[in-house]
């Protein structure tokens, strides 16, 4: 394996694994961070990004970024609800305020940007 297929292999794993962590953890955006794995993966190694593409959950809601550009209403609905309930969660555990403005200021922007996009 080449240096540079080694070095897309580093960065979607990576990107899987902290896209798994925002599942969990406010402030990471899953979502971005599956695409740049499917896109990484899709440089280094076809096994790994037909898995990824083939997976129940992840995989429909990649195709249809990859080949249509569109996100499911539903979708949008879903992500929306996970955002407010992270800020809420980090008012919950009394992060400092500073922190919390950052987060639904970046979580705004993502909102918008999840918004604009054509509806499958």
């Amino acid at each position: 394996m080449g240096l540079a297929k080694i070095f897309w292999v580093l960065v979607g794993g990576s990107s899987l694994g902290l896209g798994t962590l925002g599942i969990f953890l406010p402030l990471l955006p899953t979502v971005p961070l599956y695409l740049l794995a499917a896109f990484s993966f899709s440089k280094s190694s076809d096994k790994l990004h037909n898995w990824l593409l083939s997976h129940n959950i992840f995989g429909p809601h990649i195709r249809d970024w990859n080949e249509k550009r569109v996100i499911k209403r539903r979708s949008k609905y879903m992500a929306v609800i996970a955002m407010a309930g992270s800020v809420l969660l980090a008012i919950f555990l009394s992060v400092p305020y500073k922190f919390i403005a950052v987060q639904a200021i970046i979580l705004g922007l993502v909102g918008r940007f999840i918004w604009r996009q054509k509806e499958a």
